[in-house]
Parts: C-alpha cells; structure tokens; sequence
C-alpha cells in the first residue's frame, strides 16, 4: 500500500509541471557559457546581485528526481533568489552557508577545514559553486539534516580528509552527509580521498540528482541509505566511479533508484581494488540503463529483496556477480531524460565530468569579450610583414584579446610581448603548426650587435612573453643556434621563454638543443603556464625554470648532440619554495637516443640558491627507453633526493622499477598532483 501511495503522488504532481533541464540541453548549456557573468566581481557587496541579473549558471536547476514538484518544492534550484556572494575564507562560507535567507556562494579559491572533518551545516535554499575550478574544500564538507531543501553543491573540489585508515570507522567525515534533506542536486564535483564516504546520502534524503561527478581514490564512494522506509527517489546520472572500491552505489531501500550513463573504471594491478558495483539492497527498485563498467569485480549485484532492472549496460574485463531481476518502473513517468550510448560512456563522461570552466566565474575573471585581429603574411597580403610589427601595434595595457593571425612561412626574428601587452593569442593559420615557424639562431654567448656583451640564456630567446593571458596556437617556434660551428660560444639557445602568469601553449613544436623551452615566473606571482597536445625537442635541460607548469599530452623528444653523442636531461627546475614546479602527465618521452642516456630531471638551484626547492613529477606517462633506471640526478652540487623529483604510474621501457632512486608518489599523494592542483584558479581551454 505504501508504495501504491507514494506512486500516485508522483502521477498528481507531474500535471502542469515545468521539469528541470533534459540532459542533452543542461549539458550543451553548461559548456556555453563562456567566461563573463554580469558585474559580480570577488569584491562585491553581497546584496549586489539580484536574481533577476543573475549570470545563467546561477538560474539553473536540476533534472532527475530534484527537478520533480513535491513536499511543497517545486523542483531543485538553489539560492538562486538572493544574492551571489563571493567566500575565500571558512568563516565566511560558514556564515552564507547556514543563513536562513537564499544565497549562491561562490567559492573562489581553496578553504581548508578546521578542525579536520568539520561539516558545514548548510541551510535550506543555498547553492555552493567553485569558481570556474578554483573552488576547493580540504579536510571536511557539508551536511544537510532534516527537512533541509534545495540545495546546489556545484564544481567543487571536496578532498583530503583521509585520516590514515583505509576502512575507517572512526573518523565520520563524508564529503557530503544528508540526513532526511529532499531536493538536492549535487552537480560537476570532484570529490576524493576522504576519511569515510563521498557522498553519503541518509535516513529518507529524498528528490535527489547526483551528476557529472568524479568520485576517486575512496573506499567508500557513495552509500545511501541507512533506513527501514522506502520512500527515497534518488537519480544518478554520468558519474565517474574511479578507484573506489565499495558503494558504487550501495543502494538501500530506495523507492526509485534511477542510474544511467555511469562510468565504474577499475585500473588493474593498482592498490585499490572494487568489492562490488552497483548494489541494490533491501527494498530497492533500481533501473539501470547504457552505463559502462570496466575492470570492475562483481559490477551489478542485488538483494534478493530488492528489483533490478537492466538495461543497454557495457561490461569490459568485469568478473564476478552481474544480477537482475523483478520489475521496477519507468523513470519517464516522473521526468524526462536523454541516455547517451553505452559505448560513448567513457570519453563523455572523462571530458565532462568534474568541475567546469564554465560554471562560477564571475566578470573579473576574464577580459571584455571583444577581440582584435590583426594578420602578419611574408608576402605582404597581411597588415604586418614580421609579427613583432604586429606586436608592436597591440595598444598598451590592452583589456581584451588580440589575435596575431600568422599566415603560413618562416619567419626568421625574434619576438617579444612585452609585459604591458597581455591578451596576446598567436596563432598559426596554416593547416599543420608546421607551416607557420618563428625562428632565429641567438644563443647565450653570442655577442649583441650594438656590443653591449652577449645575449645571456634569457635574453636568446626567440620568442619571449613577458605579458600574462598569453596564447600560442598552431605553430612552431625554433632557435637553430648551430652548436657545431661555434663551438666555442656558450651553447644555451632558447627557443621560447616565458615569464608570466596564464600562459597557454597549444598545438605547438618547440625545438632547440639546450635549454630550449624556459619556464619562467616572478618572484611575485608562480607564473603558471599550461603546455598541451605539443611537441618539445631538446638535449640538455632543454625544459627549465621557476614558473608552475603543466606539460599535458604532449610528446617530449630526446635529441641527439650535434656530435652523435647521447646524454641529457629533460628538466631543470628552479622552483621557488612554497610553490609548485613542472607537472608532466599524460604524455611520451621519445627520441633517437641511446638507451639509458637521458634523466628526467635535476634540481637547478640558480646562482647556488640554498632556499629553492625544484620540483618536477613525471605520472602517467610512456617513457622511451632513452630514460636512465636512475632518472634524477645531482646538479651544482645540490642533490636531487633534497628537493621534489617523483613518478607516477608511468609505462614503457624507460619507466623502471621503485626505489630509492626512482621514488613513486603514493596513491595519496598523486591526488594533490593532479592539473587542477598546479593551475589553481585558472582553466585554460586547450585543443
């Protein structure tokens, strides 16, 4: 009778019901947007925002069950009738998360819980939302007890409340707990490495959407549950279960459990291995539809309670138990919904799960939106003949984007963006970033024109970008510095050299000898600057400096010297100490090279700098055989096991064994080395 009942309510409630956003538009929106919202900037009076001028991501509401009208909520929505205020600190976020009036909350950097564990009590009619991927929570999370409703938790970082034990039964720290809450919609997070659970949802919790989450590197990922009711609606949709080995979810005594377009990834031979899967226990009746399970043991597995239905689901290297049985119900009774293909499941969910660029950022991070064009060509058929001539026509202390639009050819100067230029992109325009070369041949020791001495390794540069907000596409960037017919210079020759902060390499060939790609930051700011789906080629420490970088799917190639010899090392960072170095992931080293001949890295502690602390870690990576069994070494006298050189789960012939000389980051540690954690609160969009 009680399920008849709580069926019949539902069929009431859809007549004249706006439902929440069907998946395929909510997902198209959200990567819309783009990066300006309005006026609110981080100093903003927190009355300054009204619904009315909210930016778009602020007005959006749930799917799933948290969109559906019940207990006198019409669907999930948020704080999206009061103000936008901006938190840095825990004491702020305390305060607009537990005020009785509707709040959205920005969160706009990393706010550490104190002490270890704390659970915000958040209020009714709240939305908590990162900033663009700035918004972090470390050491505890959230709670909503009974009766609380409509509530956003939105692109955020929640992690690292980890307290030692694996299985821990002591410490009840949860990323986020609801006990007896309804309409609840949490969206685009990543949560990981807590003491407990990720999400623990209790005790009734109730119209509840978890989406396009990555939940990671836990024991427990996601327990609901933990009553004898059944009355709970919960929907799961396009969610990461990675490394996580129990509550996948666990599902007990839910009404309507509606899960789709999930991804559980296992990763063989890791420390983590999964109990089980999707679990429907107790009174449960679960639907299961086009989700993808790999490398997962016992992936669907059911009470003899509970209904279970399945349908469209992908199974690669599972094992163990896969159930089903019993009828459920049709989830588009309740609301509308658009499945993506199992087989899409995997890159879908990779690209789009976790916090987004697009959600939480206000106007102030970003320039105007219009952008400026200006076009170099050789030949005469652009404005500018050379690109410093184009350069050199961007106004100073510009607000918005000028695009350098390189036609085709080699261009043989060199270039320099001065630091009151930023909003630069250049961008090759040919068909390959072969076609487009910027190239000289300077190197440290060869001796300036109007002789004033020589270059110095910075000053060879063939392109050198002092300005922040700078852009490089589709092109390739050369020094061809001829070591071999001046041999008596001193042979750094830098291709290109940055010296600034949001620096964004895209699609480009890099190529020098030594020292061909220099890293480089103020002592005032870390100077990040993201490197992807390019190529960088070198010989010794031909990737180097004080700047926080990012080198991500690109390929590294090992050089030869100009005399056949083999022998280098990739990387020379300077890094300041309290500041993060050079993070490579996701790619390959290669080259003709002699097996064994080149490190990875060394520390380059400049001018015999005691208080630098270089740091390089190389994870997830193919590494050629051209990379020693000892990959650091020693450099200036200062040794390499005195600063921050490690690996990570990195494959191929060079990768080795651990040990002492090859140090591996724990599964732990590799969590707070991951991309997000080097670029903060900058998201560049690259290819």
């Amino acid at each position: 009778m009680h399920t008849t009942q709580h069926r019949a309510r539902h069929r009431r409630r859809r007549l004249g019901l706006t439902v929440g956003i069907p998946l395929a538009t909510a997902t198209a929106v959200g990567m819309s947007y783009g990066g300006a919202f309005g006026v609110f900037g981080e100093d903003a009076r927190p009355e300054a925002a009204a619904a009315s001028s909210a930016p778009a991501w602020a007005r959006e509401s749930a799917d799933g069950f948290a969109s559906v009208n019940a207990l006198g909520q019409n669907g999930t929505y948020g704080g999206r009738d009061g103000a936008i205020v901006t938190v840095k600190t825990l004491a702020d976020l305390e305060k607009y998360a537990t005020a009785s009036k509707p709040y959205v909350i920005v969160v706009a950097g990393t706010i550490t819980m104190a002490p270890k564990g704390r659970e915000i009590k958040v209020a009714s009619d709240k939305t908590i939302v990162g900033a663009g991927t700035s918004g972090q929570i470390v050491g505890g999370g959230f709670f909503l007890g009974q009766g609380v409703h409509n509530v956003i938790i939105r692109n955020l970082t929640i992690r690292d409340s980890y307290a030692g034990t694996w299985n821990d039964k002591d410490h009840d720290w949860d990323a986020i707990q609801m006990d007896g809450a309804h309409h609840v919609w949490i969206d685009h997070n990543n949560l990981r490495n807590m003491a407990d659970g990720l999400i623990d949802s209790r005790k009734d919790t109730t119209y509840l959407t978890v989406s396009w989450n990555q939940l990671k590197n836990d024991n427990k990922a996601f327990g609901i549950g933990w009553t004898d009711h059944v009355t709970a609606d919960i929907t799961i949709h396009h969610n990461w279960f990675h490394e996580t080995e129990q509550r996948n979810p666990s599902t007990d005594n839910v009404a309507h459990a509606h899960l789709y377009n999930n991804f559980l990834q296992d990763d063989p031979d890791s420390s983590i291995t999964s109990s089980y899967g999707n679990y429907a226990r107790g009174g449960t009746r679960m639907v299961l539809e086009n989700s993808y399970f790999e490398g997962v043991d016992n992936p669907v597995i059911k009470d003899g309670t509970a209904a279970l239905v399945q349908r469209g689901n992908a199974f690669v290297n599972t094992t163990g138990r896969n159930e089903s049985g019993g009828t459920a119900f049709d989830p588009t009774t309740y609301y509308r919904y658009t499945l993506d293909a199992a087989a899409d499941v995997p890159s879908k969910v990779k690209s789009g799960a976790g916090p987004r660029s697009a959600i939480g950022r206000t106007a102030s991070a970003a320039p105007a939106t219009t952008t400026t064009t200006l076009t170099v060509a050789k030949d005469g058929s652009g404005q500018y003949k050379t690109v410093q001539a184009a350069v050199d026509a961007v106004p100073v202390n510009n607000a918005s984007r000028v695009v350098i639009a390189v036609k085709p050819g080699t261009y043989r100067e060199t270039v320099k963006i001065p630091s009151n230029k930023p909003y630069v992109t250049l961008q090759g325009t040919g068909g390959s970033r072969k076609d487009t070369v910027i190239v000289h041949g300077n190197a440290s020791g060869t001796p300036r024109p109007d002789g004033t001495g020589t270059y110095g390794t910075s000053g060879s540069a063939t392109v050198a970008v002092e300005a922040d907000d700078f852009e490089a596409r589709n092109l390739t960037v050369s020094n061809d510095f001829d070591e071999k017919a001046n041999r008596n210079v001193s042979a750094q020759a830098v291709a290109l050299r940055t010296a600034a902060d949001r620096v964004l390499l895209d699609s480009l060939i890099i190529t020098g000898d030594q020292d061909t790609l220099l890293l480089d930051s103020a002592r005032a700011k870390p100077g990040r600057v993201y490197v992807t789906n390019s190529y960088v080629v070198g010989t010794v420490d031909f990737i180097f400096g004080s700047a926080t970088a990012v080198i991500d799917r690109s390929v590294i190639t090992l050089k030869k010297r100009w005399d056949g010899s083999s022998g280098g090392c990739v990387t020379a960072p300077s890094t300041p100490a309290g500041r993060k170095g050079f993070l490579i992931t996701r790619s390959t080293f290669n080259g003709d090279v002699t097996a064994g001949s080149f490190a990875l890295g060394r520390p380059w502690h400049a001018g015999g700098d005691a208080s630098l602390d270089p740091q390089t870690t190389v994870r997830d990576s193919t590494l050629g055989s051209g990379i020693g069994a000892a990959p650091w070494s020693d450099m200036g006298g200062f040794s390499w096991k005195d600063d921050r050189f490690a690996e990570y789960k990195n494959t191929g012939p060079g990768a080795g064994t651990p040990s002492s000389n090859r140090p591996q980051l724990s599964d732990t540690q590799a969590a707070g080395q991951e991309v997000d954690d080097w670029l903060g609160d900058w998201t560049p969009t690259g290819s």
